[in-house]
């Protein structure tokens, strides 16, 4: 009984999953179609805040991203350590030989307020912004010339608080960079486009967050969320408290994946699911349907002893058909090349253990420390009792 439940339930969430598919195939194809704002009234000054913790794959190259914006207006780029022996230096150091005319400013602050030591980063480099509108993205990003741009003039709209970016995976080199890559394409990205189409989404990304001064100023400035490990979501969520919208760009920017092998990729991954599951649990269980293969495949073994298994396998062709024509959208929708297609079961796969995994616990590793979530989304040490 056992079996044949498992493979009834497992084949109806997988034709649920297809059907799921398949509107996320139109919702990314509607997307694309969405206007997004190129033109601005003026030109106001923009601060740019990086934080930085190691020299990781990639990093000069996403710098140097952000030093040849096409906007006109002035630019200043705070860059943030909190250790004078953090490798991160040497990179600033050549970005500024290579790219001499930026306005650099580099913080090297170790005061902490918080578990969440890039927001305590974020604070630290604050205080050195000149400029009206303040500009944070991950030091993993890396933007085409025009983003800027973008990005304040959706800013102009008086009820909007915050600006912030959807982005897409591409990888630094291996194997394992290459699956991460595939997993922000093949699932996140969709699921949050979908997420958005339907009014259940409420993002805010570390990919970007801009706003005003002032307007951060009102929720407390970044110090507000320095035991949240969502600080991006967390931010987005204290703004739309105070009336403000969050106006997400019909864009993408890339986010370069630096996996380096299973274990590195599994932690970050199973970090981020929990991450997910704690901002909105109702939510996040709900994706159980956006994994229509391995349902698919459970279906199909658990069949084999109860039922006909033909049904259950010709289901996982349909859903991985789907999962792929999904893909394929994605790829034309934001302009990427063609993704590792032959890894894509192994990816679904992968996505579905995670996904299993993440309510399994409630700790995290963090850039090589742990923690634990308690119930509300805040951090505290793991090992602890209670909030720091």
């Amino acid at each position: 009984m056992i079996l044949y439940w498992s493979s009834i339930v497992g084949a109806f969430i997988s034709v649920v999953g297809c059907g799921y598919l398949v509107g996320a195939t139109l919702l990314t194809g509607r997307f694309a179609r969405k206007a997004s704002p190129t033109t601005r009234a003026s030109m106001p000054g923009v601060t740019i805040l990086k934080p930085l913790h190691g020299a990781e794959l990639g990093l000069l190259e996403n710098l140097s991203s952000f030093c040849t914006q096409n906007y006109p207006g002035p630019v200043q780029i705070v860059l943030g350590v909190q250790d004078s022996r953090d490798e991160a230096i040497a990179v600033v150091e050549r970005l500024r030989a290579e790219h001499a005319a930026s306005h650099f400013d580099l913080v090297v602050d170790a005061t902490s307020y918080g578990l969440n030591h890039k927001v305590s980063n974020l604070v630290n480099m604050g205080r050195r912004a000149e400029h009206e509108i303040v500009v944070v993205a991950d030091s993993d990003m890396r933007v085409d010339p025009g983003y800027l741009s973008r990005i304040v003039a959706a800013l102009e709209r008086r009820d909007v608080g915050a600006v912030t970016c959807l982005y897409h995976g591409f990888a630094a080199t291996g194997i394992w960079s290459r699956i991460a890559a595939l997993g922000i394409n093949a699932h996140f990205l969709p699921n949050v486009v979908v997420g958005l189409g339907l009014g259940l989404a409420k993002p805010c990304f570390g990919s970007t967050i801009a706003c005003r001064r002032k307007v951060l100023a009102e929720i407390g400035g970044f110090i507000c969320v320095a035991d949240c490990l969502a600080d991006d979501y967390a931010i987005g969520a204290a703004l739309r408290g105070r009336g403000y919208k969050i106006a997400v760009l019909p864009i993408t920017v890339g986010h370069l994946c630096g996996e380096m092998s299973a274990r590195e990729l599994w932690q970050h991954e199973l970090r981020w699911a929990r991450t997910i599951r704690t901002v909105d649990a109702v939510g996040y269980a709900g994706l159980i349907v956006t994994h229509a293969f391995p349902l698919a495949i459970i279906a199909a073994l658990a069949g084999i002893a109860t039922l006909e298994p033909a049904i259950a396998i010709g289901l996982g062709t349909a859903s991985f058909g789907c999962r792929l024509a999904l893909l394929r959208q994605v790829e034309r929708t934001f302009g990427l090349p063609p993704q590792s297609y032959w890894l894509l079961p192994l990816r679904d796969l992968l996505s579905f253990a995670v996904f299993t995994s993440s309510f399994l616990g409630r700790n995290a590793s963090w850039k090589g420390r742990p923690y634990r979530f308690v119930s509300d989304g805040t951090l505290v040490a793991s090992g602890s009792s209670s909030r720091p």
